[in-house]
């Protein structure tokens, strides 16, 4: 069965998936993988890149520790799927399906939208000060169109295990700010986005998939983090984009589970 890949946002790890990857290999009955990108979760220690190339080249890297040939289909969000696009240009043969969510590219969408003021600058004026709680609370405000007071705990347990540096977040922004939209991928591809999201305006999803013409789902009230303000949408998508393109049927040797093992850091 070929695994699914997810990969997360600007300063986001693989906890923030909550428990949406046990839910997905459950509904599709196949294993699914999680990649912490240099700067983020386990790997906090480490320099983030400053180019969406070389973030695609550590996801490959960390592919091939984990002994992964085959091709894998990655669902990724907002700055994780730049990621990904680079990666299914850069390195086809290694994507079979990609999933693509609430995120942008120049020059396909201009930058007040791909960054909306009104939720971006408080959030950045957040990263400034020095409450945690505030900062947490702040993103929650601008990702999701649901608060959850519980939800920032939990966000703000994985700051305390793996805090991840001013510095690297401006060194990710930075990448993504720096992103160009690759061609349209060879493989099956599919946008989601939510049109209640306060920090990408969802037309960007919209420009993206009118390039590529590929097809989109919008959301008609979730926010950014469409996963967490909605997963059973998510994974009803999912499931809906894999049975209208299947893939040769593989050999499983995972089988279903989550497999969240990261890379030794390799980056000062």
């Amino acid at each position: 069965m070929t695994p699914w890949l997810l990969l997360r946002g600007l300063a986001r790890e693989s906890g923030h998936w909550g428990d949406f990857p046990a839910q997905l290999s459950v509904a599709l009955g196949a294993p699914v993988l999680t990649l912490d990108q240099p700067g983020n979760g386990s790997r906090f220690n480490e320099r983030s890149p400053t180019r969406i190339d070389d973030m695609a080249d550590d996801c490959r890297m960390q592919l091939a520790y984990r002994g992964i040939a085959e091709p894998v289909n990655i669902v990724a969000l907002s700055l994780g799927a730049m990621v990904a696009a680079q990666l299914a240009h850069s390195t086809p043969q290694q994507v079979a399906r990609l999933v693509l969510i609430s995120t942008s590219m120049r020059p396909l969408a201009p930058m007040h939208w791909r960054l909306r003021p009104a939720a971006a600058v408080p959030l950045l004026l957040r990263l400034l000060a020095a409450d945690a709680a505030q900062l947490e609370a702040a993103v929650l405000a601008a990702t999701c169109a649901r608060a959850d007071a519980d939800v920032v705990s939990r966000w703000l347990a994985l700051r305390a295990a793996h805090p991840v540096s001013r510095y690297n977040v401006l060194r990710q922004l930075l990448a993504a700010a720096r992103f160009r939209a690759p061609p349209p991928p060879p493989m099956p591809t599919l946008l989601l986005a939510g049109r209640g999201d306060r920090l990408v305006d969802s037309r960007c999803s919209e420009r993206i998939a009118a390039a590529w013409h590929c097809p989109l789902a919008l959301h008609p009230w979730a926010g950014h983090d469409l996963p967490l303000d909605d997963a059973a949408w998510v994974i009803e998508q999912l499931q809906r984009f894999a049975a209208t393109h299947p893939l040769p049927v593989a050999a499983d040797e995972h089988g279903g589970s989550v497999i969240s093992q990261p890379l030794p850091p390799t980056r000062p």
